[in-house]
């Protein structure tokens, strides 16, 4: 158990230890959690795109791209314009998206990439 002076647990947001603050958190990874929305956030880093841009790019279809947009739409964490006849989907908070992955690189190599070899959420894990 960590310290309850610790300043990671005293203030409120997603790192909050209070029940509210552990929830955010937790529904913040089950967004990201699925490796065809990750690379969707991922490649929008890159700039706007639709979705034939990010099928294309992604080798994904067009129904599981549009499934996952709409979830990450859901979540607030793309937006959606309109130009023309399309949409265009981009990050609504790429900065914080990206300093999210650079933490989850860091701790990936802090752990030796553990995480790949466990039961339950690893690489050969069933769902």
């Amino acid at each position: 158990m960590v310290a309850s002076n610790d300043p990671m647990l005293a203030g409120s947001g997603p790192t909050d230890a209070r029940p509210g603050g552990l929830t955010e958190a937790a529904s913040l990874f089950r967004g990201l959690g699925d490796p065809s929305r990750l690379a969707i956030v991922t490649h929008l880093l890159l700039g706007e795109h639709n979705v034939r841009e990010l099928t294309e790019h992604l080798g994904l279809a067009q129904s599981t791209v549009s499934a996952h947009l709409r979830c990450l739409l859901d979540c607030r964490m793309v937006t959606v314009r309109a130009v023309g006849r399309s949409s265009v989907y981009s990050t609504a908070a790429g900065d914080e998206v990206l300093e999210v992955l650079r933490a989850a690189e860091a701790l990936l190599a802090a752990t030796g990439r553990a995480v790949v070899l466990c039961p339950r959420y690893g690489t050969g894990a069933t769902s």
